[in-house]
This record gives structure tokens, sequence and C-alpha cells, in this order.
């Protein structure tokens, strides 16, 4: 047996990624198993978006490689779309550089950026990918707090306490994944000061920004962010085209040249169609975001019913995808218990474990799920309640 590269001794397989095999396994045509702990747009894009996909796909010049910058109409859309959302100018020429999606400019700029025993910064909770990335540069992770008693808000008492001689990166997410709480704009002036004051990079991931938030925001709005902070975004989650694998990273020049060098090694550039029914997808107006937004808003009250079922306590004001919860305190064991429900209902939530120490008296419930879906869910978790097991599933009542 040929030995794994040292770099992957601290890195585990992604969560879902194990987890979600054990859940298809209980699924039955009869019996399917209600999938609430992923978030994965069950809905379809805009109508226009797909014709643009498909009448570029019939094109005999569509199919060749393409500019590892992405095409000029692509950048010229994620420009567009910063001015009319974040009020922020941009170049497309230089400050844009469109991705396989967000998740792979997370690793691009872990490897542009960080050298072995760099210290990175890591939100607690947050989305495990940046603490995988970061190890897998090399670098050494800190995590800092984003609590409950602060509103799910960053803790500067502790951030003030931090030793930054080592510090190069920080990774924050505003609008907040798991916990739905944006970043008050004064926290984003605190963190570019730091940044200037101590030299590291910033990099907000931001692909929530338009799902349930009336004031859609970027780090780059703040003045000197330009110099210290790149921002992530993403179709997937606004515009229903995660598995189209379409995202960008914007900020300085310099910067975007450095994360080019890393990608233009990793691929060659991505499907003309797709770029160009992205371009057609930015430009959508404020129509799409309100039937969008609707859909969802309607989704939230089912899975604050789900949630109030199991006694669990959220905040009302929560945005993005998610519903943020924390668990009864007699529940003693929270991975435990959602298997419980996993094996007795065909219910699945996700354990706030998986995102940091902080989340481990939390669950997380996503909206990716129709009202229907939603409401059988909900009569299954009160049967449960109820001490009523179905007969499909009697002899599967716990986790094996």
């Amino acid at each position: 047996m040929i030995k794994a590269a040292t770099r992957l001794n601290h890195i585990n397989e992604y969560y879902f990624s194990k987890k979600l095999s054990e859940v298809r396994a209980l699924d039955t045509p009869d019996y399917p198993v209600l999938n609430l702990g992923i978030g994965n747009p069950d809905q379809a894009p805009e109508p226009g978006v797909i014709h643009k996909l498909t009448s570029a796909a019939t094109a005999s010049d569509s199919h060749g490689y393409q500019t590892y910058k992405g095409v000029a109409e692509f950048r010229n859309a994620i420009a567009r779309f910063f001015q009319k959302h974040y009020n922020v100018s941009l170049n497309p020429e230089e400050m844009i550089l469109p991705l396989m999606g967000s998740k792979e400019g997370i690793i691009h700029i872990a490897l542009a950026f960080l050298n072995d025993g760099d210290e990175v910064l890591i939100p607690d909770p947050g989305y495990p990918t940046y603490s995988s990335a970061s190890k897998l540069a090399g670098a050494k992770i800190r995590t800092y707090d984003i609590i409950e008693e602060k509103n799910w808000q960053i803790d500067f008492d502790q951030l003030s306490k931090i030793d930054f001689t080592k510090v190069k990166l920080m990774w924050i997410n505003s609008l907040h994944m798991p916990t739905g709480q944006k970043m008050a704009p004064e926290a984003l002036v605190k963190l570019v000061a730091l940044a200037q004051k101590h030299q590291f990079l910033i990099v907000n991931d931001n692909p929530y920004s338009m799902i349930l938030n009336d004031h859609p925001s970027s780090i780059l709005e703040i003045e000197g962010a330009m110099d210290v902070a790149l921002e992530l975004n993403s179709l997937s989650k606004s515009h229903n085209m995660a598995g189209w694998r379409l995202g960008w990273v914007a900020g300085k020049k310099e910067y975007i040249d450095l994360v080019l060098k890393v990608r233009s090694n990793m691929d060659s550039g991505m499907f003309l169609p797709m770029q160009l029914a992205a371009a057609k997808a930015l430009d959508l107006g404020k129509d799409w975001f309100d039937k969008l937004n609707a859909s969802y808003h309607s989704r939230k009250k089912l899975v604050h019913k789900i949630l109030d079922e199991l006694d669990c306590t959220y905040a009302e004001n929560q945005s993005g995808m998610f519903v943020w919860a924390k668990v009864p305190e007699l529940i003693p064991d929270v991975e435990k218990w959602i298997d419980e429900i996993l094996y007795t209902t065909k219910v699945f939530i996700a354990p706030g474990l998986i995102f940091g120490n902080n989340g481990k008296r939390f669950v997380r419930v996503s909206l990716c799920n129709s009202v229907e879906k939603l409401s059988i869910a909900l009569d299954r978790i009160k049967t449960m309640q109820n001490g009523i097991v179905p007969e499909e599933l009697k002899l599967k009542t716990t986790a094996p």
C-alpha cells in the first residue's frame, strides 16, 4: 500500500460525503428519506437562463477550451451585479476571476497566499472547508468565536487578545453560515482596520447575500477593504445553479493575479455556454429575487413548525437558506438524537457540531425542500413525538 501524503494526516472526509451515504441507504420508494440537512437548491434557474445555455450549446464554436480568466460577457455581468447590488465598482478585466464555484476559490486562495506555518483565522462555527483548505496549504488553524451571547457576531474582545504576528489570512462569512446572521457594518470596518494594522488578508465568502436579506452587502464596500480583502461569491444559492459550478473571486488586481496563477495550473476554463448563461442570470432583476425569497419565506414558516415540535429555539430574523436552532438542554447527545430522528422518521437534519465547537448544542435545517416535503417531514416528526413509529420503520428505530 502506497502511503498517503502527510498533508492528509489532519484532513477528514467531508462530513456530508460520509453521512449522505448512510442517509441514501435508508431511502426506499414507499418511504423516502427527507433530507433537510443540505443546502442544495431544489428549484430551477430562470427559464431564460436555461434557454441561453441550450441555444449557446448548439453553436459549433462553443465547445473548445476557454480563457482561464473567463469570457468578457461573464466578467462584465459580475461587475454589473456588484454595481447594482453592492454599489461597488470593479474593473472586469483586472478585478474579477470566474471560478468553478466559490469552493474552488477557497483552495485556490489558500494555495496562493499561505506558506507552511502561517496562521489562519477560522470562524467557529463556520464552513468546514475553510479549515481543510488552509491545512492542505500547510497553515496552522486558529479559531475565533462567533457566539450566541453576541447574537452570532464576532467576539472582538477575543480578537483583541490574539497575537497577529504569524496571521496571514482570515476567513469570514457574511451572511454567516450556519447562523444566518449578517455582520454589522461597524464590525466590517473594525476588521478592515485590523487587517491594515497587522497586514493580513480577509476573505469574505458571500454566496448567501441575496437570500432572505433586504440589504445585500459586500466587504468591498468598506473604505480601505480593497487593500486587504477578497470576496468570493457564486450563482449556486442566489440563482439555483449549484450543479453548474459557477462562481468568482473579486478584489485588487494584484491579489486576483496571484489566484489566477494557481487556477491556470488547475483547469482549462469553463464551458462557454454556461458562462454565457451565468451572465444572463446575473442580469436578472428584482422580480427574480422577490419570487425566490417568497418561496423561501413560506418554507421557513414550516421549518419553524418542525423545530417547535422538537422544542428547539431559534432567532426569527435569520437570513440565508438555513435555520440555525438550539437543541433542548434535556438532550444529552445531539448527534445521537439526530440519528434517532433519522432512523425513526427518515428525516435528516444536520448537527451543528460539524461547523465547530460553538455549534455542538445546535442543529441546522435547510430550506431547500418544497412546502409539500416539509409538510410531510412535519407530520413525521409529530408522529415520533407522539410515540408512534410507522410500520415501515419498526425494525430500524436506532442507528447501526
